[in-house]
């Protein structure tokens, strides 16, 4: 990468990503993606927890926000390159590496390809900044770029054979907002988050999926709304939008590389 954080970058395929080459591996797609929250840090349960399914592929973005807070500061923290390590996470994918070389014609282009692959793009957490830019139609950064690009009428990306899409044979976006309860309960949030759970909602024939902030003692020392949603529920939520069951599981444990 880029960017140099990774412990062991050569664990990490560095050739250009086409979703051409994956239409027939026969699995699951998840697009993880994560912007600058402390709730970043639940990404290795994520990540851990669904690392028994042998019919998944997951590729993980971060924002350099949300880079910052899985640097292997803690346990529960790790370092991208012991996320990368766990079955079933294919690539780490940063800003930078939208740009890894000057693009010619001809070259693939990373946030059209990433959206080619998905099936579900899952944004866990939505940081108050990038849901304003979601909601905008903004597209700065990486993951911003995947959802500006997004099939938003369903007629684009296929389902691949074998593989049924999440939402009614059409691909979606899952979000779990995460925030300070100020953020949270600012008037703006509510505009922003309307466009998500009514005008595009999947519910409304749209591409969103919205897994609403549940209320505790945030990490900044405020209680009330705003904490992102339980992540064993953002877990379920995933298994059931792609149909992973016990079935699809591997018969031996791993213990996926986080040492946790």
């Amino acid at each position: 990468m880029a960017t140099g954080v990774y412990e062991q970058p050569s664990t990490q395929d560095t050739s250009p990503l086409k979703a051409s080459d994956h239409v027939n591996d026969g699995k699951h797609h998840l697009l993880l993606a994560a912007t600058g929250s402390v709730a970043t840090i639940k990404i290795p349960n994520i990540v851990q927890a669904l690392s028994k399914y042998d019919n998944l592929s997951i590729r993980v973005l971060l924002t350099e926000s949300a880079a910052e807070f899985l640097q292997g500061q803690a346990d529960e923290q790790p370092t991208l390159a012991q996320i990368l390590a766990v079955k079933n996470v294919e690539a780490i994918y940063r800003d930078a590496d939208e740009w890894r070389k000057p693009w010619v014609r001809g070259d693939s282009i990373l946030h059209i390809e990433l959206r080619r692959w998905a099936d579900i793009m899952v944004i866990a957490p939505l940081s108050a900044n990038s849901l304003a830019k979601v909601s905008l139609g903004m597209s700065d950064n990486l993951v911003s770029s995947v959802v500006r690009a997004w099939d938003a009428t369903g007629i684009i990306d296929q389902a691949r054979p074998g593989v049924p899409l999440p939402y009614g044979g059409r691909k979606g976006i899952m979000v779990a907002p995460a925030m300070n309860t100020a953020m949270w309960h600012h008037p703006v949030t509510a505009e922003h988050m309307r466009r998500l759970t009514t005008d595009w909602s999947v519910e409304n024939g749209g591409w969103f999926e919205v897994l609403r902030p549940i209320e505790k003692e945030l990490a900044c020392g405020d209680t009330g709304s705003g904490a992102m949603h339980d992540w064993k529920l953002i877990v379920a939520a995933i298994e059931q939008r792609l149909q992973l069951r016990e079935s699809d599981t591997s018969k031996t444990s791993t213990n996926g590389g986080l040492g946790q």
